[in-house]
Formats: structure tokens, C-alpha cells, sequence
């Protein structure tokens, strides 16, 4: 099954969760219960949305975090084959 990384703006939190396509997520109640995690004190109706999120941009190592993952190279784009030699 896919995974899939939603963000709370309520509380802040970002997660990654697995869940079939056809499954939605609308709210932080239903994410913590896909989770398997405690909701903690954020209102179980909280809206969370889906992150267009891809090539392990967010992982579970980083998650809340709140750093964006550093550019391959000090240019800050893509190389051709992923390795410039400028950094």
C-alpha cells in the first residue's frame, strides 16, 4: 500500500501513514487512528490535508521537524544525474 504524508495546521504535525487509495483522511482523529497514535490534546476534528509529497522529501526520520531537506548541490537545482560536483 501507498503512504501518504499529511500536516495538521492545528497542531503543526506532519505524518506519514500507509492506506489503501481509496481511503480518505479528513481530519486529525481519523489520521492519529490510521497512525496508531495518541491524538494528544488536538481536537479530533482538526482538519489535516494531503502533502503532494514524493522521492522521500518527508520521512518518517524527519517528521515534525519543521527543516526542509538540504538541495543536492549549492546551486539548489536538480543535476543531470544527480551529481554536479559544485557543493
Amino acid at each position: 500500500m501507498p503512504t501518504y504524508d499529511y500536516h495538521c495546521d492545528a497542531n503543526g504535525k506532519t505524518m506519514e501513514v500507509i492506506h489503501r487509495m481509496s481511503d480518505q483522511v479528513n481530519t486529525w482523529g481519523e489520521l492519529c487512528e490510521k497512525a496508531g497514535i495518541d491524538p494528544g490534546e488536538t481536537s479530533l476534528d482538526s482538519p489535516v490535508h494531503r502533502l503532494a509529497t514524493g522521492g522521500n522529501v518527508i520521512s518518517s526520520n524527519s517528521m515534525g521537524s519543521g527543516v526542509a531537506p538540504a538541495p543536492a548541490c549549492n546551486t539548489g537545482s536538480c543535476c543531470a544525474g544527480g551529481m554536479c560536483g559544485l557543493d
